[in-house]
């Protein structure tokens, strides 16, 4: 086989390969472009574990109302609150009497008895429209005599409780009757108090040897029975209601699901067919291709992008390669 030969047939074997490779890449983009389209209607989680995830909140970026973005995170089915002093699971998620109840495993508990455990403080980031429930009280143990005012609460304190904040009630309902299990404590002290500010709660904590929240779950009965004690942090938040998200949930508007645009976190309803900026059925606004504005717009535009990069190379890459007859010459050699 003369010199001439071999290089054609290896010139013609790497054109084969190199056209192979290529179709298989613009094969993996189109089948990425259209499960990115597909995915579109269910991007918006509505649940992690058994808790529903509705407005104002979302689980996925671009979903729900800004406000509240990357507070909630689902991981393994277990909903998390993220504050500044870390993440909390959520045991309960209320939309009609807007509140998040969430637990802290590094707070005492029945368990503890008179061990108590370090801890750290509960912390809400106050740019956030997340505020600590009044109905929390938060009982604190072993705290030094001399550094923070311990004693009983005069009867007075309970209608005019703003001349006794400085006080740790020793004489606390609760400390007498702890919750679940009131006779955990047996050589340990108790008080109740309730910090206005994350700081006054640091304060506390570095002159008490552990603290616990108890909050007054609402038992819908009658008034004098209506409350009962529970272990947990009650964090209450509001629900930011827009003409634009109410429209774009309407049913007879498409029944769209209110999120924004991650880039500039501009109102933006999620629909089957795109997202709009206003509602799923209004053919006057502009409707964008892609999951979440300025994720999937930008991935879908870059993936037919590549595409069309990827068939434009092949149509030149066919035209150029090696003929299988005939004479090989300069205009038709692929190396």
């Amino acid at each position: 086989m003369s010199t001439s030969s071999s290089k054609s047939h290896m010139a013609i074997s790497l054109a084969n390969n190199c056209i192979t490779t290529l179709s298989i890449f613009i094969i993996f983009l189109i089948l990425q472009f259209l499960s990115i389209t597909e995915a579109q209607s269910s991007i918006c989680r509505n649940s992690c574990g058994d808790i529903p995830i509705q407005y104002p909140f979302g689980i996925d970026d671009g979903c729900g109302s800004p406000f509240y973005r990357h507070i909630l995170v689902c991981t393994g089915g277990q909903l998390q609150l993220r504050t500044p002093s870390g993440r909390y699971p959520v045991r309960n998620l209320s939309y009609i009497d807007p509140h998040i109840l969430v637990t802290d495993p590094l707070m005492w508990n029945c368990l503890d008895g008179d061990n108590f455990r370090p801890t750290r403080p509960f912390s809400l980031d106050t740019s956030t429209h997340f505020t600590l429930s009044s109905e929390n009280d938060y009982l604190f143990f072993n705290c030094s005599e001399s550094d923070v005012l311990v004693e009983p609460k005069p009867m007075f304190c309970e209608r005019f409780p703003d001349q006794c904040d400085s006080t740790c009630d020793s004489s606390s309902y609760l400390c007498r009757h702890m919750p679940e299990c009131p006779t955990a404590l047996r050589s340990s002290s108790c008080c109740s108090y309730y910090p206005k500010a994350t700081e006054s709660l640091r304060l506390m904590l570095k002159h008490c040897a552990s603290y616990t929240s108890v909050y007054w779950r609402n038992l819908g009965s009658t008034p004098a029975f209506d409350q009962a004690p529970e272990y947990g942090i009650r964090v209450d938040f509001d629900i930011p209601v827009t003409t634009r998200c109410l429209q774009c949930q309407d049913t007879v508007k498409g029944g769209g699901t209110c999120g924004f645009d991650i880039e500039t976190q501009n109102f933006l309803c999620l629909c089957d067919k795109g997202n709009s900026t206003t509602y799923c059925n209004d053919r006057t606004s502009s409707h964008r291709r892609g999951v979440v504005a300025g994720t999937a717009t930008a991935v879908s535009v870059a993936g037919a992008f590549g595409i069309g990069a990827g068939v434009w190379y092949l149509k030149k890459l066919r035209a150029k390669a090696p003929v299988t007859h005939g004479v090989q010459t300069n205009e038709n050699r692929l190396f």
